[in-house]
């Protein structure tokens, strides 16, 4: 067991949950790494790296379980993975509702109640959920459905904060626009380099995970083009 602090990150394997894991140990934070296929990930010196699909309901339990007993605490929960389907709420069916309630919003929900009596033992955990601008609008049509999605994951998280505010648990939701990762590749009109960068929602989680209880922050709009303000 160690004094240093203790972060899972959920899709670390790439884009911007791979930046996190990055700008967290340089800032010195013990991780644990949740990927869907741990062999294929090289991981920073001493980090845990686990098997972790939101699809199965039992991957956060058995990845909780793994960190505790590897490092004995755990202080931050960064669920940052998360899936996008591009249509309209007309043309989707149920299974694809399903599918995205299921990768970005029950699955991290699940996550943070395994890891709970952990978080409220640190004396100050930490929930930081990557959820998106289409959390806080629809731009599009046929971001209408994963925007039904993200909405939940803020609510989720304002819930998240709510329950934990007395025993010290802070809670703060991201909301990117579009980052330049895989996911933004097909969907974007503009180049990578005109995005915001992963390591630029990297950086302020780093910067979130710092902050004191009594300079908690509930969201943090991001964006890389002019629009309606958030």
């Amino acid at each position: 067991m160690t004094d240093t602090r203790v972060a899972m990150i959920s899709g670390a394997g790439r884009g911007i949950g791979a930046e996190i894991a990055t700008a967290l140990a340089r800032a010195g934070w013990r991780l644990s790494l949740g990927v869907r296929d741990p062999v294929r990930l090289t991981p920073p010196d001493g980090a845990l790296v686990h098997r972790f699909d939101a699809r199965d309901p039992d991957s956060e339990r058995l990845w909780v379980e793994a960190t505790a007993e590897r490092f004995g605490r755990i202080d931050a929960i960064i669920a940052n993975a998360g899936i996008m389907i591009p249509k309209t709420v007309i043309a989707a069916d149920d299974a694809d509702l399903d599918d995205l309630i299921q990768v970005n919003v029950k699955s991290p929900l699940r996550l943070v109640r395994a890891a709970w009596p952990h978080l409220v033992a640190s004396g100050h955990g930490r929930v930081v959920t990557i959820a998106s601008l289409s959390g806080k609008r629809v731009k599009s049509a046929t971001s209408g459905l994963y925007a039904v999605s993200k909405f939940a994951a803020l609510a989720m998280t304002h819930a998240i904060r709510h329950a934990g505010w007395d025993e010290g648990v802070r809670a703060t939701a991201i909301c990117p626009g579009f980052v330049a990762t895989d996911m933004a590749a097909g969907l974007a009109k503009r180049p990578p380099e005109a995005m915001t960068q992963p390591q630029d929602v990297a950086q302020i989680v780093a910067f979130l995970l710092d902050l004191p209880d009594t300079a908690s922050i509930a969201e943090i709009p991001i964006n890389s083009t002019l629009e309606d303000s958030w």
